[in-house]
């Protein structure tokens, strides 16, 4: 049970989670680094695309790598060879205890892991880097926003995207009103490319002598240990992952998030392609979530695609792409085929020959991850930062995951309450319970 003051904290993080896009301003961060001072960084989850992001980080020149943490030694092999000076961990616990000289920590666990190691570091004054999609559960996403608010740590989300100058400009030509009032939003991808609609692995097998499976389950339930999980496919395992949507549409849907200034849903629903499966997300699916109206911009309808495609009829002639985005406007189209918009194009096409670009209003980056150091420092608020614009990209994206799991029925959200209106069956989608042993409280 939550206490009155954190039932009140979560009621006015809800309250003022519109943030920046909405209001036009950015959350302070009190920083404990300098101008010019390199940060020490810790990396939890090293292999995979933790070492992509560990990579990435390193190479802003700005950052100290002091400690490295992975529950499994092979997959982080090459991580801990690359940084022999760096201290060793198998728990992010052990590590935050036991090392006191670190400033920041980047988190690329399975999803399942993210908010736990994250709230870990910042209530202990750790500035964050989290992978997407920031949470595994909508309770996860408000507590992850109202901890970054409290500890006033710099954080930032891993939709790397968001960073390019091409993303930008794209939110500035919608801004700008170059395609009118936009009320409809298509965007769809190919995934999942991993196993889901199936049922839970059978058999023991032996864990790997390299591996603590105790460690890499954290707080998801018991079970035993098998190689259907990893290193990859516990995407589409609900105690794990998040499903092609937690995967895909922290990168696919930002645009438009972003764009349209868009905030919570009042309602969601899905359909499924595949019947109802309670250990794994469906093959495919169509989810429509509906935006209510922000002060001057109309209400929108988003239609999420998995291993499908919207109607041929609105790309107007366009390539149809794996993955993409169609923003229908009063005045034109925007058709994209990938997550940064550098190729962005604007339809029908001879309407907008000889288009020129707004001036723009948005800062440019110095790269995603050199955005988070730099804030770290005492700069600007990283673009996708905790308080104002990734937590509640997230959650809106997990409420398309509750959808789907009610099977079938509408979600009507109450945000100011955290709860879907007159159905009960969605809570334990909203908060799921911790095992023994691990809590966010």
């Amino acid at each position: 049970m939550k206490s009155p003051s954190r039932r009140k904290f979560l009621k006015q993080a809800t309250l003022t989670t519109t943030g920046f896009w909405v209001a036009g301003g950015l959350s302070a961060a009190s920083q404990k680094a300098q101008p010019g001072d390199r940060i020490n960084v810790a990396v939890i989850g090293c292999g995979g695309q933790g070492a992509s992001d560990l990579a990435a980080v390193a190479k802003t020149n700005q950052a100290n790598i002091v400690a490295l943490c992975d529950v499994d030694e092979q997959r982080a092999a090459a991580a801990f060879k690359q940084y022999p000076k760096a201290a060793k961990y198998a728990d992010f616990r052990v590590m935050f205890d036991k090392q006191k000289d670190i400033d920041a920590v980047v988190v690329a666990t399975p999803d399942h892991v993210h908010a736990i190691a994250s709230i870990t570091a910042m209530r202990r004054g750790k500035h964050v880097y989290c992978e997407k999609p920031l949470c595994h559960s909508v309770y996860e996403c408000r507590l992850m926003k109202e901890t970054a608010m409290k500890h006033k740590v710099a954080t930032q989300m891993g939709n790397q995207h968001t960073a390019s100058t091409s993303f930008r400009r794209a939110v500035e030509i919608v801004q700008a009103g170059t395609i009118g009032d936009v009320r409809e939003v298509h965007l769809w991808t190919n995934r999942p490319t991993w196993p889901q609609n199936i049922n839970r692995p059978k058999g023991t097998p032996a864990v790997p002598k390299t591996l603590n499976w105790d460690l890499w389950l954290g707080p998801a339930p018991q079970r035993p240990y098998n190689p259907a999980y990893l290193p990859f496919n516990w995407r589409g395992f609900w105690d794990f992952g998040t499903g092609a949507l937690g995967d895909m549409a922290c990168h696919i849907m930002n645009f438009s998030f972003m764009a349209l200034r868009l905030g919570y849903p009042t309602s969601v629903i899905a359909e499924l392609d595949t019947p109802l499966n309670e250990e794994t997300a469906p093959l495919g699916c169509r989810v429509t979530y509906q935006f209510p109206a922000r002060g001057k911009l109309p209400p929108v309808t988003m239609y999420w695609y998995e291993r499908r495609r919207p109607p041929e009829k609105l790309l107007l002639g366009q390539k149809p792409s794996a993955a993409g985005h169609i923003m229908i406007g009063s005045r034109g189209t925007i058709h994209l085929t990938n997550d940064n918009a550098s190729n962005l194009t604007l339809l029908p096409a001879a309407q907008f020959k000889g288009f020129k670009d707004p001036v723009p209003t948005l800062p440019r980056s110095p790269g995603h991850q050199r955005e988070w150091l730099d804030a770290a420092r005492g700069g600007r608020p990283a673009m996708s930062n905790f308080v104002d614009y990734a937590a509640l990209l997230t959650e809106t994206v997990l409420l398309g995951n509750v959808a789907m799991r009610v099977g079938g029925k509408r979600v009507l959200w109450d945000a100011e309450k955290m709860r879907a209106v007159d159905l009960a069956a969605a809570d334990r989608f909203i908060r799921r319970e911790y095992r023994k042993g691990w809590s966010l409280e």
